[in-house]
């Protein structure tokens, strides 16, 4: 490694940074648009659901650390399957993923538009213009730079869990026990339902592996923030969902859905802690926003490297992959403002868990792994699938045409793939696997 290369690393993303990218993109519009939705399929037990979510999390979290260390790219995900598949294969999981990008930055887009919308007393009619307004804006300062990215991410981030660690820690004076105790859970079915619901709270944390290539020491920057971030992302969404379980009761939380949050922090602080909740709804999608827009720039930018997308979206713009982060923000702006984000959120958690599923499984297949890491990234594999089977069982059973969207998702990936591959260039399998330093370079 030259001198130059050695200064781009020292001046690189820390630990501090890359925490923030998981966190940001973790703590999003999943934990404020989604809890009152477990709650009304968990109960009591709601907050045991977010652990379960959190454990499969967890232990996909170890198959990103190591193929983050052992193959850094901007591709993140992309370079992952692509490696370990071939583009044949890794190409529609890759475009299902991107699809699932689109539904949570939507997801996320309208949070913001709607919490903002209320705070500013305007009518519902303003979240959709608040929501694509919020997207431009970050979309904009991605072209800043990885560095700007991180800065803000550490202001937001860490704003958004002071807030919510106010909340946690004074809504616990208020909590009654019989509301959390174990003799007011549901079937067990139905927390696991739950966790499976929630997961697309935790997906964020694979942002991680985009910022592989601008991480200071990646060998020992990239485990640590896996760790940190997943970790304390548990804690907190298990604490959050215990303190509103046990200040709220579940029809309490299910009538006000949108906002059950913002309602649970009104036996500590009144009306006054609505607004606070509310504010720190608007950062923490907004932090989202920034984070996923970040990630998918580099992830677009290697598919359509691989042939996996038109590949003039690998043509760079001030040696950056700009046209990846442009198709990205157009077609969150298209979600945002023609689909009903709210139903297909569900199936977006499907999208990951199946992508996730095939990471862990590229991770079991490295040469020399540990066999305790083997065995993590193994039950990783079981663990999505487990969960995948779950959520479809609860789709069959209530949201039935949910089933068609997830469906429809997956046909689309698959046959705009085949398109995309008639119509353009297909690499060489050999060549698909070489992932580029930098955009611009060959």
């Amino acid at each position: 490694m030259g001198a130059a290369d050695e200064r781009g690393r020292e001046q690189g993303l820390g630990v501090s940074a890359l925490v923030s990218i998981g966190i940001g993109g973790m703590v999003g519009g999943g934990i404020f648009s989604v809890l009152g939705l477990t709650v009304q399929v968990a109960g009591a037990g709601a907050y045991v659901s977010f652990l379960v979510g959190g454990t499969v999390a967890a232990l996909t979290g170890v198959s990103y650390a190591l193929l983050s260390v052992r193959l850094p790219s901007r591709g993140g995900t992309a370079a992952f399957l692509d490696r370990a598949f071939g583009t044949r294969v890794a190409g529609p999981l890759n475009l299902l993923l991107w699809l699932s990008y689109f539904v949570m930055l939507g997801l996320y887009a309208v949070a913001f538009g709607t919490y903002l919308a209320a705070l500013l007393g305007l009518p519902g009619g303003w979240h959709r213009p608040l929501a694509s307004i919020v997207v431009v804006a970050f979309a904009g300062l991605n072209l800043a730079g990885a560095r700007v990215v991180g800065r803000a991410e550490s202001v937001l981030v860490y704003f958004k869990l002071a807030v919510l660690l106010v909340f946690c820690l004074g809504g616990l004076v208020f909590v009654d026990p019989a509301r959390v105790s174990p003799a007011a859970y549901p079937h067990g079915g139905a927390i696991v339902y739950a966790g499976c619901l929630i997961f697309l709270g935790y997906e964020g944390f694979e942002l991680i592996a985009n910022a592989a290539e601008d991480a200071a020491d990646p060998a020992r920057t990239l485990p640590r923030a896996y760790l940190i971030s997943i970790g304390s992302v548990i804690a907190l969404y298990v604490l959050v969902a215990f303190v509103a379980v046990g200040n709220l009761t579940a029809q309490q939380i299910a009538q006000d859905r949108d906002y059950a949050l913002a309602v649970a922090a009104r036996p500590l602080l009144g009306q006054a802690g609505f607004s606070l909740i509310a504010i720190a709804a608007v950062v923490s999608t907004a932090s989202a926003i920034n984070a996923t827009l970040y990630g998918t720039a580099k992830f677009t930018y290697l598919m359509a490297r691989h042939g996996e997308l038109p590949e003039h979206l690998a043509e760079p713009v001030w040696n950056r992959p700009i046209g990846g982060l442009i198709a990205t923000t157009l077609g969150t702006l298209v979600v945002v403002n023609l689909v009903d984000i709210q139903g297909i959120s569900l199936m977006g958690s499907a999208g990951f868990l199946i992508v996730f599923a095939a990471v862990n499984l590229a991770a079991a297949k490295l040469p020399g792994l540990r066999p305790a890491a083997r065995a993590a990234s193994r039950c990783g594999v079981v663990a999505c699938a487990g969960c995948l089977a779950a959520l479809l069982s609860y789709a069959a059973a209530n949201i039935p045409k949910q089933l068609a969207v997830l469906f429809g998702m997956l046909a689309t990936a698959v046959i705009a793939e085949a398109v995309i591959r008639s119509r353009g260039r297909t690499l060489p399998r050999t060549a698909s696997h070489r992932v580029p330093d930098r955009p611009g370079r060959p």
